[in-house]
């Protein structure tokens, strides 16, 4: 899109009227020259009552997780009963960003520059640590039923290098959510305060495209590349054996890929069309342009629905966690399931539902 001279200097005095740095983003620009007042009462129709919802169903299913986890302390005994306490903490902080978001989608953002660069990073902090540890989970089923031996031989070390692991995937995601920080910032749209991005001015928008390109990079393809290889290689090592709940591992590796890829594959190609966006100095038509911002309102959402899935989708299955939940549940609300618990399978002597010696075990996820 060309701006004229004018138009130029006009937005660069409105962010000088709305104490913003004169360094408007093409965002910023993009918005003064398109009316995108369509776009942004589809959003306060759709984001609260969606996010709301994906924080509620999100919070119950993980906070039950973490319960479970410090109720009975004796399962965290592989690598991935750390990874799957390590994720459900980090999807609880990011569902905790999305009530702010919510709320600026009805009455714009109340809460100051410094929540929102905080919020900001906050949540891309929790996006990429549950990214990363979902390839963690990946990884540590892989050696568990392809690489037995290994898994068997090196048991102890493994557990202690989980920790060792967590701790790396909150650093590095850390330090990936530092453009977030850097860039977040308050601006003034047509009288209505909102958080959001604003990027250095460069004529090429290398920078909005860097910072896109690393979150499709370390948050889609390299979980996705990992999650391939690993159930690839379990898939091919499962239809050699002859376990009678083959294919219940099987269905459950299935719906975890098929998952991750029907709600992160969309939004992220929304992403990709973003960054070529931005690389294209002519811009798009304005109508169109709206209709992509409502597009990848609607893809981001079904991405954040991850954040509740995951406890279900690595969590409940097992059998062990089912026993679990309704042990708390007898214990603090006086469920009367004692009947029902004991028909369930798995004893209590049994290992964790994410047992390296049990195959079936260690796929349900």
């Amino acid at each position: 899109m060309t701006f004229t001279d004018t138009a130029v200097t006009q937005i660069y005095e409105m962010d000088y009227d709305t104490n913003l740095t004169p360094t408007a983003s093409e965002d910023y620009l993009d918005d003064y020259m398109c009316d995108k007042s369509v776009v942004r009462d589809f959003r306060s129709n759709y984001e609260p009552p969606f996010y709301w919802t994906i924080v509620v169903l999100g919070g119950l299913g993980n906070l039950t997780v973490v319960w479970i986890y410090l109720h009975f302390r004796q399962r965290l005994k592989t690598m991935t009963d750390i990874y799957l306490l390590n994720l459900a903490m980090a999807d609880l902080f990011f569902l905790g960003t999305l009530p702010f978001w919510a709320v600026e989608a009805n009455h714009g953002w109340k809460f100051g520059v410094e929540v929102c660069k905080v919020t900001s990073a906050l949540y891309k902090i929790n996006f990429f640590s549950s990214m990363l540890l979902l390839t963690c989970i990946s990884v540590d089923r892989y050696v568990a039923i392809v690489q037995t031996t290994v898994a068997q031989n090196f048991k102890t070390q493994r557990l202690s290098c989980s920790k060792v692991v967590c701790a790396c995937v909150w650093a590095l995601s850390v330090a990936l959510a530092v453009p977030e920080f850097m860039f977040a910032n308050v601006k003034n749209l047509e009288g209505q305060s909102i958080c959001t991005k604003v990027y250095w001015m460069n004529e090429d928008n290398s920078t909005k495209i860097l910072v896109i390109v690393l979150q499709i990079c370390v948050g889609f393809c390299l979980p996705m590349l990992v999650m391939v290889f690993c159930y690839t290689c379990i898939i091919r090592t499962l239809l050699k054996t002859r376990s009678f709940q083959k294919h219940k591992a099987l269905r459950v590796i299935l719906v975890v890929v098929a998952v991750f890829v029907l709600s992160q594959l969309p939004h992220n190609s929304v992403l990709v069309m973003e960054a070529t966006l931005a690389a294209n100095s002519k811009g798009v038509d304005c109508n169109a342009e709206k209709r992509f911002n409502m597009v990848g309102q609607l893809l981001k959402g079904l991405a954040y629905m991850h954040a509740c899935l995951n406890p279900f989708l690595y969590v409940f299955v097992g059998v062990r966690f089912r026993r679990d939940v309704i042990k708390l549940l007898h214990l603090y609300c006086c469920w009367p399931g004692q009947g029902k618990l004991g028909k369930l399978p798995g004893g209590p002597g049994r290992s964790s539902v994410m047992s390296d010696t049990d195959t079936t075990q260690a796929l349900s996820l």
